[in-house]
C-alpha cells in the first residue's frame, strides 16, 4: 500500500528552493500544495514551473494554510528566524536551511517555539542524510580507524563576488562562514561532537564579512579538527579522517559525495561508492525522505539532524565569529530586543 503523500509548502523562491522542488517532484510520496514569496509575481513563476497550484504573495498566507504538512524555508540564514518562526507558530511543521539561523540565540528561539507549538523542526543539513556520510559515520562509531585524532575539511569558491552580492552583504548573513564554513564544521562535529575550545582567524571585507576563515577546534580527548571556508578561492572542497588505526579520504565535494576511501593499517585501500538507487550526488531527496519519515512516525525531530547537534554547530559558529570580529546586524537586533544594548548602540554597528 503506498504512503499517504506528504503535502509541502516552499517559503521562498531561489536556487536553493527551486532545486528542492525538483527533488520533491521526483518523489511519488511528496506533493508540494504551495509557494510563498515576498513577491507575488515570483511565487506564481514558481508555480507554474512546477505545478504548484496556490502560489502566496506573502509568508503569512504560506503559513497559515492548513492543507500544508510542512515547509521548507528556503530564504538567505538572515531570514530564517523570522520565516520558520512565523510557520511553527501558525502550526506548521518545518524544514529550514542551514546555516539554521544567524546566531545562537536565534537557533534557541526556533527550537523553543516548535516545543511550544507541539511541532518537526529540522535544520536542512542534507550531508547528515547523504547515504554514504551515514555510512563513512558507522565505519567511524564501529571503530574502522581506531580513535579519532584529526579531522581536516575545506570548502571554498573561487569568487570573485562584487560587494553588492549577498555573500558580501552583512545585513544578509554574508561571508564564508555561515554559507559554507557550515559544512566543514557539522562535519567535524557529525564525527566528534561540540569542540572543547576553537581557535580562528580570518580575512575580512570593507563590508565587514569574512573572506576567508580558517578554525583549529580541539576536544578533550587530543584529538583536533582543522577547517577552513573562503569565497576568494577555490579550495579543493575534500575531508579526511585519520584514527589511531586508519584514515578515511572523502575527494572533492565532501558534503555530498560519491564515493570514499578508507585506510586501515595493514590492509588494502577499500573504495566505497553510492549506490544506483541514491540518485545524483546533488540530490536533496534524502533530507526530504528523512524529513516525510519523520512526520509519519510522529517525531518532533529527525534522530539524523538532531536540534541539540544544529545547536552546537550554531554555537561553534558564533564563537568563531567572535574569534575573528564579525558581527551582524541582526546580532544587535536580538541583544536590542533582549535589553542587551540600548538602540543607539545599536544603530551605530554595522
Amino acid at each position: 500500500m503506498a504512503e499517504q503523500s506528504v503535502r509541502w509548502g516552499i517559503l521562498a523562491t531561489g536556487g536553493i528552493a527551486a532545486a528542492f522542488a525538483a527533488d520533491l517532484v521526483d518523489l511519488p510520496d511528496a506533493e508540494i500544495v504551495a509557494v510563498g514569496s515576498r513577491s507575488r509575481e515570483s511565487a506564481e513563476a514558481f508555480a507554474e514551473r512546477f505545478g504548484v497550484t496556490r502560489a502566496y504573495g506573502d509568508w503569512e498566507s504560506l503559513a497559515a494554510d492548513a492543507d500544508i504538512d510542512v515547509v521548507y524555508v528556503a530564504t538567505p540564514h538572515a531570514a530564517h528566524r523570522t520565516a520558520a518562526g512565523l510557520c511553527l507558530t501558525a502550526g506548521r511543521n518545518v524544514l529550514c536551511e542551514k546555516a539554521f539561523t544567524l546566531n545562537l540565540r536565534e537557533a534557541e528561539e526556533l527550537v523553543a517555539l516548535a516545543k511550544e507549538h507541539d511541532r518537526f523542526l529540522m535544520e536542512a543539513m542534507w550531508m547528515y542524510c547523504n547515504p554514504l556520510v551515514r555510512r563513512l559515520t558507522a565505519l567511524v562509531r564501529d571503530g574502522a580507524i581506531g580513535e579519532v585524532r584529526s579531522v581536516q575539511a575545506d570548502f571554498g569558491l573561487a569568487g570573485p563576488f562584487p560587494p553588492a552580492h549577498r555573500l558580501r552583504d552583512p545585513a544578509l548573513g554574508g561571508g564564508a562562514l555561515l554559507d559554507l564554513g557550515v559544512y566543514p564544521v557539522s562535519f567535524a562535529q557529525l564525527l566528534l561532537g561540540e569542540p572543547d575550545e576553537v581557535v580562528a582567524r580570518a580575512v575580512l571585507s570593507r563590508e565587514g564579512v569574512d573572506l576567508q576563515t580558517g578554525a583549529l577546534l580541539s576536544w578533550e580527548s587530543g584529538a583536533l579538527a582543522s577547517v577552513h571556508c573562503s569565497i576568494v578561492g577555490g579550495t579543493a572542497v575534500t575531508a579526511s579522517v585519520t584514527g589511531s588505526r586508519g584514515r578515511i579520504d572523502v575527494p572533492a565535494g565532501f558534503f555530498h559525495p560519491d564515493r570514499f576511501v578508507l585506510h586501515r593499517d595493514g590492509r588494502e585501500p577499500e573504495e566505497f561508492t553510492a549506490a544506483p538507487e541514491d540518485g545524483p550526488r546533488t540530490s536533496l531527496r534524502h533530507e526530504a525522505r528523512e524529513v516525510m519519515r519523520a512526520l509519519r512516525a510522529g517525531e518532533k525531530e529527525s534522530p539524523l539532524v538532531p536540534l541539540a547537534g544544529s545547536l552546537a554547530v550554531m554555537r561553534t559558529l558564533d564563537t568563531i565569529r567572535d574569534r575573528i570580529g564579525v558581527r551582524y546586524p541582526g546580532d544587535d537586533a536580538v541583544l536590542e530586543r533582549d535589553g542587551l544594548i540600548d538602540s543607539a548602540t545599536a544603530a551605530a554597528v554595522v
